[in-house]
């Protein structure tokens, strides 16, 4: 008689982040029997010093949660590289298309619609959770790249809280993700759930930027590899990447640069005519 047994594989743990008690029922209800790990929050920080403290591998989770929404705790979550692969699902009434996109944009993988179908909630874990295992697995892994040396956020071994690098990694996203239209100060650092102050600081301590400084940096770097890479006209570079006139943007760039940016294009264009006769 053998007194040895294999070990129980390890339940997944959930984060359920939700502040509506009844809804908040319901969805208990659906994942009960399911013999997943149940962790609660109720409100959208809580949630995130949760999964930052605990060894969560999915969070269901609400967007209308008071002073601070639940588009942001994802956002925040994406940002820390201890929670960036913990799966995001929205379970939310949150409704429209606009709301929907925001979510996904936030970095969740999945938006389920309340009233939900129970089943499908399960279905949907089940699936993600899967997913995600599949990413962890050796064979799965890609071979790591090296970040850009014009990387502007801090690194792991960098001053600053964990927190602090989260929100700076956040505001990051969230400004390169459209450089022509970046938000004012106050509803940027909201939008990663903190206030103007503290992201200033953040901005500062982990860059040794101003806020302003970072954007226009980004901006900037941004077009000269349009300049480079692309046809499109000095113009039109200006205005994706968020200057008011091609007058300005042209200033700024021989400021930055020390060359005008029909200099730079032309320098580019000449080095790529070089090296293709030297290949010939």
């Amino acid at each position: 008689m053998s007194y040895w047994s294999a070990p129980e594989p390890r339940r997944a743990h959930l984060l359920v982040v939700d502040d509506n008690i009844d809804e908040l029922k319901l969805l208990l209800e659906t994942l009960r029997g399911t013999g997943y790990r149940i962790t609660l929050a109720f409100d959208a920080m809580e949630g995130y010093r949760r999964a930052t403290t605990l060894q969560m591998d999915l969070v269901l989770l609400d967007v209308r949660m008071g002073a601070t929404d639940g588009f942001t705790a994802c956002r925040l979550l994406k940002a820390d590289p201890a929670t960036a692969d913990i799966p995001v699902i929205f379970v939310s009434s949150s409704a429209t298309v606009e709301e929907r996109l925001t979510g996904l944009r936030a970095g969740a993988v999945d938006y389920i619609l309340k009233p939900f179908d129970p089943a499908e909630v399960v279905a949907r874990v089940e699936i993600h959770l899967a997913l995600a295992e599949r990413r962890r697995s050796p064979a799965a892994r890609p071979l790591e790249q090296l970040p850009p040396a014009e990387h502007l956020v801090a690194t792991e071994g960098a001053p600053g809280t964990a927190m602090d690098r989260a929100l700076m990694q956040a505001a990051e996203r969230l400004v390169l993700a459209d450089l022509s239209r970046v938000l004012p100060l106050r509803e940027l650092a909201a939008r990663v759930g903190t206030h103007e102050k503290r992201l200033s600081r953040v901005f500062k301590e982990l860059t040794n930027r101003t806020v302003f400084e970072f954007v226009r940096h980004a901006r900037l770097l941004e077009a000269q590899r349009l300049l480079l890479e692309s046809a499109m006209r000095i113009e039109e570079i200006a205005a994706a990447v968020g200057f008011s006139s091609a007058a300005n943007f042209a200033t700024a760039f021989r400021e930055y640069f020390d060359c005008t940016p029909s200099a730079c294009r032309q320098a580019g264009a000449g080095r790529a005519t070089l090296t293709r006769g030297q290949g010939a």
